[in-house]
């Protein structure tokens, strides 16, 4: 296999490999990605700091639990995945609307395709999707929730009914975990699952933005079952399986 462009490519791509695989010694990463073992042992040491890894004998495994990742974490897995699925997303979005962002870092890829949108309003639990916003004034964010949450940074907690119930949001766009027919989207933290069902259930429309390490995944708890939502935004790399037996199912799976 040719060599990664980047360091945080190939660590992307060994996750990828060990996702497929369960499990990988030093020596077969080594002679897949054509570096060194001591690199391989220093990308598998950071991956298995941040979480994403388990370190076995020899080699490394995909953890069997997902984890509570930080957000500073999440944004440098599946970068430029995230990008196309945020310019597809924001295409979705006319002047005058209104739409909901969670607090996801696929939702904050789509802010940066937002600025030419005129008289937009942006509902968000999202601290890092309302600061990206900022600087744009034809759009009016509206921040809801309660708690602040440091490693998702968002908000969690009841929604403020007296502030959105007169609001009719067109189109929300939420990121997931992990996504299965059965399960619908998921996310692993408790709080702010049940943020992201208040903010589904105001929603006309519902779009999960998510790349394709999260099709088969399941994780703590669901947001949105599968009856809630209306279109998919994925990557080329989702299992050809799961995408047709979404649209099976009536989802509108678009593949960037």
């Amino acid at each position: 296999m040719p060599k990664e462009n980047t360091l945080t490519e190939r660590r992307q791509a060994i996750i990828r490999a060990l996702e497929d695989a369960g499990q990988l010694s030093v020596v077969a990463l080594s002679e897949r990605f054509d570096v060194s073992e001591v690199t391989i042992r220093a990308d598998l040491q950071a991956l298995s700091d941040q979480g994403l890894i388990q370190r076995v004998r020899g080699g490394a495994m995909i953890v069997s639990v997902l984890p509570d990742l930080s957000y500073e974490v999440r944004m440098q897995l599946n970068a430029a995945q995230k990008a196309k699925i945020g310019q597809m997303a924001a295409s979705m979005v006319e002047d005058g609307d209104t739409i909901a962002l969670d607090a996801s870092t696929t939702a904050q890829a789509i802010t940066p395709f937002l600025k030419n949108i005129n008289e937009l309003t942006v509902v968000t639990n999202g601290l890092k999707v309302a600061m990206s916003l900022l600087a744009h004034p034809a759009i009016h964010v509206i921040l809801v929730g309660g708690s602040v949450r440091r490693e998702g940074m968002s908000l969690i907690g009841p929604l403020d009914c007296g502030l959105i119930q007169d609001i009719h949001i067109r189109i929300g766009f939420f990121g997931a975990r992990g996504f299965t027919i059965e399960e619908g989207m998921t996310d692993v933290n408790i709080g702010e699952v049940r943020t992201k069902r208040e903010m589904v259930s105001r929603c006309r429309q519902v779009v999960g933005v998510f790349d394709a390490s999260k099709w088969g995944r399941i994780a703590t708890a669901t947001f949105a079952t599968l009856d809630q939502i209306d279109a998919i935004i994925t990557d080329a790399d989702a299992s050809a399986a799961l995408v047709e037996a979404a649209r099976g199912r009536g989802v509108d799976v678009m593949v960037v």
